[in-house]
């Protein structure tokens, strides 16, 4: 069971984007898709009718999820997605077709830590960094620890491992003098969380990137106690006001969604009256009750 979910916003690009996705890596498909439902709808739903509500696909046997969402939250490299590949051609042939129409931010070279690696922003923004690895995960979440957070890899690796379950801190490797960086900071660390692997990185000398809410981890959450769990050891010295239907951001500024398993039935339901109350109930909501949203899901 994947309990942590890469999951992706878009502007209004949500199913172009998955079709290349699954067109680019191998063992992969666009599971389903639920439309913003037409009818009566409030803000922020006014207009989306139609839009893709919720998109659920499969990269390398891996899950991952997506919406249209409009313009409130813009990719940047501060979250990429790291697709591990096990022979160079593919590397070469996924890192070419991921950057077509995008932005190269490293091209493809051997570099220090590796002997074939690229990275790239898509057309639609999402970061990537595609590398030649043996990795038992095929794409990895990577988090960039930029200005105000530089430094900061190491507390947020013990605090995340200490959140979540089936936790460790896997590898930790430093600059050393003459490197280009802060030496004794953290060049790349390899962790895990719930059994599945992340990756993080600082930089002193790259642009700025502040996290935004692009790209952010879904929690999936079998009980009311759960969804408890996860908001209030998140959000401890993070943004206090949070933000709408589960979504939050913890104290180095990255974002995660803490949502109970049963919302993805409720908002996929063919009656479309039901989703309609769903979303109404849902859309004010901070951290979601189960409780409400099943009150109203039955009318």
């Amino acid at each position: 069971m994947q309990k942590i979910t890469p999951f992706l916003w878009f502007e209004s690009e949500a199913e172009e984007a998955m079709n290349l996705y699954v067109s680019v890596f191998k063992n992969s498909k666009i599971e389903r898709i639920t439309r913003v439902p037409k009818g009566q709808l409030e803000e922020p739903m006014k207009g989306m009718e139609g839009k893709v509500l919720g998109g659920e696909f499969v990269l390398s046997g891996q899950k991952f999820a997506a919406l249209d969402g409009g313009t409130y939250f813009k990719h940047n490299p501060a979250v990429s997605l790291m697709a591990c590949l096990p022979e160079s051609s593919e590397v070469d042939g996924v890192f070419n077709k991921l950057s077509d129409g995008g932005n190269v931010l490293m091209p493809l070279d051997k570099y220090p830590f590796s002997e074939r690696y690229g990275w790239c922003q898509d057309r639609f923004g999402v970061s990537w960094q595609v590398i030649l690895s043996d990795s038992p995960q095929p794409i990895i979440p990577s988090f960039l620890f930029t200005g105000d957070i530089f430094g900061r890899v190491e507390e947020a690796l013990d605090y995340w491992t200490s959140v979540f379950r089936g936790s460790s801190i896997n590898q930790v490797s430093r600059y050393e003098a003459g490197e280009g960086d802060v030496e004794g900071k953290v060049k790349f660390a390899s962790f895990s969380l719930e059994g599945q692997l992340f990756s993080a990185m600082e930089s002193s000398k790259s642009k700025v990137f502040i996290p935004t809410g692009a790209l952010s981890q879904h929690i999936e959450c079998a009980s009311q106690d759960e969804v408890d769990y996860y908001w209030e050891k998140l959000r401890e010295g993070g943004d206090e006001e949070a933000q709408n239907c589960g979504w939050l951001t913890d104290k180095f500024g990255f974002s995660w969604q803490v949502v109970p398993a049963v919302l993805n039935k409720m908002i996929t339901d063919s009656d479309t009256e039901k989703v309609r109350r769903v979303l109404k109930a849902l859309m004010p909501m901070k951290k979601l009750i189960i409780a409400d949203l099943e009150k109203a899901y039955k009318g």
